[in-house]
C-alpha cells in the first residue's frame, strides 16, 4: 500500500506529534489525549502529498552520534557566544564562508543547513542555485578554512553515511 493511501502515512511523526502535544498540554487527560491523537493522525494525513519520497536512514548509531555531537556543539557554542558578546566585541572576526557540498539529497542538505543554524554563532545564509555550496555566516571565524573543514568532517560526513549519499 502506498504511503499516500495509508491512514498513518508517517507513523513515527504521528507518535511524535502525540507525545509533543501531551507534553505541551502538560496533561494526560482523556480529552487532551483524544485531541492529540486527532492532530497526530490528521496533520500527517493532510500534508502527505507534500512530503518527498520515503527516506531510508542507514547506520542508526551514526544518527545517535551525530545528534550527540550537535547537542554538545550547541552547548559549547552557547558558552563561546556568551563570552564573545560579554567580552570585547572589537576583536570579533565575522566571516561569510562557502561550504562545498558533497550531499545531493535535498533532505540531507536541509538537515546540514539546520544543524549549522542551530549552533549559536553560525547561520546558513543561502544555498547556491545548483545546490553545490552552502553560504554560512560565522560570528567569530579566525580561520574560515578550518571552520569549513570542521563542518564537512563533523556534520556533512555523518549525514552522508546516514543517507548513503
Amino acid at each position: 500500500m502506498s504511503r499516500t493511501n495509508r491512514v498513518l502515512p508517517h507513523p513515527l511523526l504521528s507518535a511524535l506529534l502525540l507525545g509533543l502535544w501531551l507534553l505541551l498540554a502538560n496533561s494526560v487527560t482523556a480529552g487532551q489525549a483524544l485531541l492529540g491523537l486527532m492532530l497526530a493522525v490528521l496533520l500527517p494525513w493532510l500534508t502527505r502529498r507534500y512530503w518527498p519520497a520515503q527516506v531510508t536512514l542507514h547506520r542508526p548509531w551514526t544518527v545517535v552520534r551525530l545528534a550527540a555531537r550537535v547537542l554538545w556543539d550547541i552547548v559549547v557554542a552557547n558558552v563561546k557566544v556568551a563570552r564573545l558578546i560579554l567580552g570585547r566585541t572589537s576583536t570579533l572576526q565575522p566571516a561569510f564562508m562557502a561550504v562545498p557540498l558533497s550531499l545531493e539529497n535535498p533532505l540531507s542538505i536541509t538537515l546540514l543547513a539546520s544543524i549549522i543554524s542551530l549552533t549559536p554563532g553560525t547561520v546558513t545564509a543561502d544555498i547556491s542555485p545548483d545546490r553545490s555550496r552552502l553560504w554560512i555566516h560565522g560570528l567569530d571565524v579566525p580561520d574560515p578554512d578550518a571552520t569549513v573543514a570542521y563542518i564537512k568532517a563533523h556534520y556533512e560526513a555523518p549525514l552522508m553515511e546516514i543517507f548513503q549519499c
